[in-house]
């Protein structure tokens, strides 16, 4: 009943739609009518520029923290390790958007660093060392996404449910790129990109 509890308020916290919110009341129209349709930080770099995205990016990296480092404490590894899928998967098909929402990387790196700090830093160097080799966002987050379960296996000493998550959110996330890899086949991926544009 507590991981139930916990997976249901971690879901609840991840499925909060900050980047809809953002662009709603922060400038006034639909991140999901503009750029790739996400709403996640990516997205909002395209359709509300830097200040917008950067919010974005804190946010959704919070709700995936948040739920995972409150866990840790008081129910260990394991239930810090459901806090963080649950989270991730709030933000994946968040109810308040009818099932849609984001691809759950800031989200999913944001819990990766409260499970352990060394690993949330790989993943984040894996992301930025594939988006400058490539130019594209989704290879960085692929990239990083791989690193993320060798990186928590390595650096939490083993640890199990660590190791899991890790394996779960790079499941979740290639789901979630499904498109993306895709269009990285075909050569149609859209590029990074700052500032308003309706590619």
């Amino acid at each position: 009943m507590t991981l139930f509890l916990i997976a249901l308020v971690s879901f609840a916290i991840g499925s909060i739609p900050f980047g809809y919110v953002i662009g709603r009341f922060g400038y006034k129209l639909d991140i999901r009518e503009h750029g790739s349709g996400n709403i996640g930080a990516m997205n909002a770099l395209r359709s509300l520029g830097t200040a917008g995205a950067a919010v974005v990016l804190v946010l959704d990296a919070a709700k995936g923290f948040g739920p995972a480092f409150f866990a840790f404490g008081p129910y260990g590894e394991g239930g810090a390790s459901v806090a963080a899928a649950a989270a991730v998967l709030g933000h994946c098909f968040s109810p308040w958007l009818r099932g849609r929402g984001g691809k759950g990387v800031a989200t999913s790196f944001g819990a990766i660093f409260a499970l352990n700090g060394w690993a949330g830093g790989i993943a984040v160097l894996g992301w930025i060392a594939g988006a400058l080799a490539t130019q594209f966002s989704s290879v960085g987050s692929l990239f990083g996404s791989l690193l993320a379960p060798v990186a928590l296996y390595v650096f939490s000493y083993g640890s199990v449910p660590e190791t899991l998550y890790g394996v779960f959110a790079l499941a979740l996330i290639a789901y979630t790129h499904r498109e993306n890899i895709m269009r990285l086949r075909d050569g149609t991926e859209n590029p990074i990109r700052i500032g308003n544009t309706t590619e």
